[in-house]
């Protein structure tokens, strides 16, 4: 029996894509191992959103070498597409495969195993760049049949058209290529069967499911779906962009059951001046009146942000814009990044390049108020008194820790449910980030 270690680096597509391929390691005959052991396969899922993530990937193939010189070593992912030649000219590297064809990884696999001599024992051996343009590229289909926690993430949709002039994503993941209606549905409903209890719909530009599928069928329509279907308990959605966000979409998904009442905008600034700079498709003033109407018509809806500090040009009054806007939306929490310039992006050729410690110094103090308003946030939660729909996902130091519908992350006493249930809990109180309550009687 062969035996495979995966690693991924990047966001939840990523992980969500090097699950659904070990499952199809497994059903070819593989034993899956942990990473750090030596395998005769290694598979690592790259990203490349920044240039620290380019040197990460690079890292872990190194490793992955090292630990085994005549491994196996397959490439793929973003930083793989973006820059093959680059990746192909690592020492050891078997093959590129990039972001298409992705799950070609076991049968490429069991074919260089299969080769008459150990890849790396011949100084003319060169890897196997198969890496292909993108234009045209159907949705690859994938799939999972189980979660490792109680929680799966589903990729519904592949690609980014926004080409914001900060980001090599568009070009490393091509354009919007949506799953179809009928594969999401079974997927979710195979994984509820199994013991899933919530599944969040994830993809690159989550929003933009279904533009490629034509006669109008998008996002809302699959969410009313899964709906009618009962398909599963709960539904909750990945990042948002929050032109995508808008009146017509939330009228039609506001009464369902099944949607979980939390959104995760990615928003990157508070500033309408930077907005524009990045080529992003909104307005401060679009999100705010977009997010103030997802308030009104869903009770009890929480929101978390992506937000970016020190694009070039970005001033104090623009980064105070920023903090102003996690203030007035009240978010429950915020992914806190600094700008990282990108060679090839026509951002890192703008004039007023922020120094480092500039962004370092308004990261810190961006993190500092999005916790203190987490805190006032989680306060209102508790003293509010309504029992948290919760997700019981991981058992530890006495405690059953798990998210509720708002996705605040909850813990009650070990013993008192079942890892894996959904329970309704009263909070009590609540520290460092945490809600800590008990079962609410029934």
């Amino acid at each position: 029996m062969y035996t495979v270690g995966l690693y991924t680096l990047g966001c939840k597509v990523s992980l969500y894509e090097t699950e659904a391929i070990a499952e199809a390691f497994e059903q070819a005959g593989f034993r899956r191992c942990p990473f750090e052991d030596v395998c005769d396969v290694y598979v690592i899922n790259t990203c490349t959103v920044t240039a620290e993530s380019d040197a990460k990937s690079r890292k872990y193939i190194r490793r992955a070498v090292r630990s085994n010189p005549n491994a196996v070593v397959i490439v793929i992912g973003c930083y793989g597409q973006r820059a093959p030649e680059e990746v192909a000219g690592i020492e050891g590297v078997s093959a590129v495969l990039g972001t298409a064809n992705k799950m070609q990884s076991v049968q490429l696999a069991l074919e260089l195993l299969s080769a008459t001599k150990p890849q790396g024992t011949d100084p003319e051996d060169r890897s196997l760049n198969l890496v292909t343009p993108l234009d045209g590229t159907p949705f690859e289909p994938m799939r999972i049949t189980r979660a490792p926690r109680t929680r799966a993430y589903v990729k519904i949709e592949d690609g980014c058209e926004c080409r914001c002039t900060y980001c090599a994503i568009s070009a490393a993941r091509g354009p919007v290529r949506s799953k179809s209606p009928e594969d999401v549905i079974s997927e979710v409903e195979e994984l509820y069967a199994g013991g899933t209890r919530e599944v969040v719909l994830t993809g690159i530009e989550t929003g933009s499911y279904g533009a490629d599928l034509g006669e109008g069928y998008g996002l809302a329509d699959l969410l009313c779906e899964l709906d009618s279907r009962h398909s599963c308990e709960r539904v909750r959605l990945g990042s948002m962009a929050p032109e995508l966000i808008g009146e017509k979409f939330i009228s039609r998904v506001a009464g369902l059951p099944i949607l979980a009442p939390h959104f995760h905008v990615s928003m990157q600034s508070g500033s309408s001046r930077v907005l524009r700079g990045m080529k992003r498709r909104y307005s401060r003033e679009m999100a705010l009146e977009n997010l103030d109407r997802i308030r009104r018509l869903i009770p009890h809806v929480t929101f978390t942000a992506d937000l970016m500090v020190g694009f070039p040009g970005e001033s104090e009054e623009d980064f105070e814009d920023t903090l102003s806007f996690v203030r007035e939306v009240r978010l429950l929490d915020a992914h806190v990044f600094a700008y990282s310039r990108r060679a090839g992006t026509p951002a890192a050729d703008y004039p007023d390049q922020i120094p480092d410690g500039v962004k370092q110094e308004r990261s810190r103090r961006l993190i500092m108020e999005k916790n203190r308003i987490r805190d006032e946030v989680l306060g209102e939660i508790v003293a509010s008194g309504r029992p948290l729909p919760t997700v019981l996902e991981t058992e530890q130091d006495g405690y059953l820790t798990g998210h509720s519908d708002t996705y605040a992350e909850v813990r009650i006493p070990a013993g008192r449910a079942e890892r894996g249930e959904l329970v309704s809990v009263l909070p009590i109180r609540h520290e460092g980030g945490i809600i800590y309550g008990d079962i609410a009687e029934k």
